[in-house]
């Protein structure tokens, strides 16, 4: 039997429809997603995305009321040791067996959701209610939405329990922003959206780097993420830490594959005097 480990991001869990538990290899333990995308509709069509998009999804709309019932259930379940008792967390490492954090990550962009400002105001009460306001609670976004007053709001909900946002960075240049994220949304609303999220709160970036067809990115693409980097530095951003990762799990497109350690330090080393933490997430 294998064992349950960051390659599983299964979301089957008790039929829910909303909220689901993986072993995550960035917060060292269970992380407890909180999908605001049932539809699976995202504004990215990321190739390395390991969302089946072939598989329809369900309703649009979100029942927070829904949702906030099975964050309380599963958080009742772990405070009271049965989740390490249920298929697949029972093959979890003790060392993992620990709540790392509870993230609103699913299977399209969160602050899409209409309900995500209301959703993150549940999700806080439940945590505070179950005295877990030392978990960390965290937002991982592509930032394209953060200019609109709604998602504003709930960002500032957010801020206001303490959460974080983790943001993508995948590129430096607008062909290569297209071609790795998916998308023909201005590169340039993403930088200004980031630019505002650092100079309001410090944020993370998550930095998903990989190889096309067996290449691995350019230099000069490399140098080109490293200078958004610094631009958002010099622009008085707070840019907490910078993660520079690979494809652990089957890529949606065939064309992708994962970058080797080495590799991955190399392109960590174009920020390290930038930033004050970089981290390096390989496959191992």
């Amino acid at each position: 039997m294998r064992r349950m480990d960051f390659r599983d991001h299964r979301r089957d869990l008790a039929n829910n429809r909303y909220v689901y538990a993986v072993v995550s290899r960035r917060v060292g333990g269970l992380s407890i997603g909180i999908n605001l995308n049932p539809d699976k509709a995202c504004n990215f069509d990321c190739p390395y995305c390991q969302v089946d998009r072939t598989v329809p999804g369900g309703s649009r709309a979100v029942d927070v009321d829904v949702l906030a019932a099975e964050l309380d259930d599963l958080l009742g379940l772990v405070a009271g040791g049965q989740l390490w008792d249920t298929e697949p967390f029972d093959t979890t490492e003790p060392n993992l067996r620990r709540v790392g954090d509870i993230s609103f990550a699913g299977d399209g962009e969160p602050t899409a959701a209409r309900e995500f400002a209301d959703a993150v105001q549940r999700v806080g009460a439940i945590r505070t209610a179950r005295s877990l306001e030392s978990v960390p609670l965290t937002l991982l976004t592509n930032a394209t939405l953060f200019h609109r007053p709604a998602v504003r709001g709930g960002l500032e909900r957010l801020w206001a329990l303490g959460g974080e946002v983790w943001a993508k960075l995948d590129a430096g240049t607008e062909p290569f922003f297209q071609q790795v994220d998916g998308t023909t949304l201005p590169f340039a609303r993403v930088l200004d959206n980031l630019a505002w999220a650092a100079d309001t709160q410090p944020i993370v970036l998550q930095c998903m780097f990989h190889t096309w067809v067996g290449e691995a990115p350019a230099t000069e693409e490399i140098s080109a993420w490293a200078g958004r980097v610094r631009d958002l530095v010099d622009g008085g951003g707070r840019i907490r830490e910078v993660q520079v990762y690979t494809v652990a799990r089957d890529p949606a497109d065939s064309r992708v594959g994962p970058l080797t350690q080495p590799q991955l330090e190399r392109i960590a080393a174009a920020v390290r005097e930038v930033v004050p933490v970089v981290r390096v997430y390989g496959t191992a």
